[in-house]
């Protein structure tokens, strides 16, 4: 009988090299589950754009600078659509809501302009040029030309306030504009020469005559005006603030220190006076007080005038030497 072919051996299945392989193939299997994860990165920008159309009102969560512009962009709309409307219907009342919506402006350029302007001129008559300067940047302003209306109503407003501080100066800008060169010569030539400078150095200094340096100043004299009600601040402890009223004095007033020293001054003379002997008093009370002369005062007294001058010197010198004693210092 033929006999049957051998079986041929079985071969060994893979143990650990079946495994490798299917760990090999893992990596394959995590490539395939990538597109995965990128169909979810790919939502966020959705998200983000979402975000980014939300409301003003809305809550976002995310960087703060996002936060902000979401929120920003809902007044500049309201403002260009403010602007579009007003300027096709020239409505009344979109023309006030358009002030009220700008006038912080006004605030923030009188406050800019009133930091190099003297204490007498009041914040709120900047304010009120600043006002017509704001109507006026309303009415000219074209929304088409592509220019904020911030940045071309801020030069209206600051023009407003300073034509009308320069048509309520009394003085010309050409006397002032000459005022500021003459302080700025004077402070350049005080550097340079470490004392007060002459007329003649200053007029050379610019370029003028010594006459016209002189006509110049007699013009300048108006600049140096100043309100009484004008407050002043006092250096001390306490900063105090006082009116250049409070220390103006009044002549017609009679100051009470100086009264209570002529008083004063009266009494010692007469107790000195008094102190005098007998006939050097009567010649001294008729000569100052009763304005005899020394002839006049002799008849009185039935003696020569050159006895009278002798009797009026000894009296002034007992006079001076008491004063001296009560006073305290002598008389040359």
């Amino acid at each position: 009988m033929p006999r049957k072919p051998a079986a041929e051996p079985q071969k060994k299945k893979p143990g650990k090299p079946g495994k490798a392989a299917a760990v090999k193939e893992a990596p394959g299997d995590s490539a395939a589950r990538k597109p995965a994860r990128k169909s979810t990165a790919g939502k966020k920008p959705a998200a983000k754009a979402a975000v980014e159309k939300a409301p003003a009102k809305t809550a976002v969560k995310g960087p703060a600078g996002k936060v902000a512009a979401v929120r920003m962009a809902e007044p500049e709309t309201d403002a260009d659509a403010l602007w579009a409307e007003y300027k096709k219907t020239h409505s009344p009342e979109l023309r006030e809501k358009v002030i009220l919506h700008y006038a912080p402006l006004v605030k923030y350029v009188a406050g800019r302009v009133s930091t190099g302007l003297p204490p007498s001129v009041e914040f709120g008559d900047l304010m009120s040029y600043g006002v017509f300067g704001l109507l006026d940047a309303i009415e000219k302003f074209d929304p088409t030309r592509g220019i904020k209306f911030e940045t071309y109503a801020i030069a209206r407003i600051k023009g407003a306030i300073i034509d009308e501080l320069r048509a309520e100066d009394w003085v010309p800008r050409s006397v002032r504009f000459k005022a500021r060169e003459v302080e700025r010569a004077y402070m350049e030539l005080e550097g340079e020469l470490r004392r007060v400078p002459t007329d003649e150095e200053v007029a050379e200094k610019l370029g003028v005559t010594v006459e016209e340096y002189l006509n110049l100043l007699s013009k300048m004299t108006l600049i140096s005006l100043v309100a009484l009600d004008e407050l002043w601040t006092v250096s001390g402890d306490k900063a105090d603030r006082i009116s250049l009223a409070d220390i103006v004095e009044d002549v017609k007033v009679k100051d009470p220190s100086k009264s209570f020293e002529i008083e004063e001054m009266k009494g010692i003379i007469a107790n000195a006076i008094n102190g005098l002997p007998e006939r050097e008093r009567i010649v001294v009370t008729l000569y100052y007080f009763e304005g005899l002369t020394m002839r006049e005062i002799g008849e009185v007294l039935t003696v020569t005038e050159s006895r009278i001058c002798q009797m009026h010197t000894k009296a002034i010198l007992r006079l001076r030497s008491r004063l001296s004693s009560v006073l305290g210092y002598g008389y040359a």
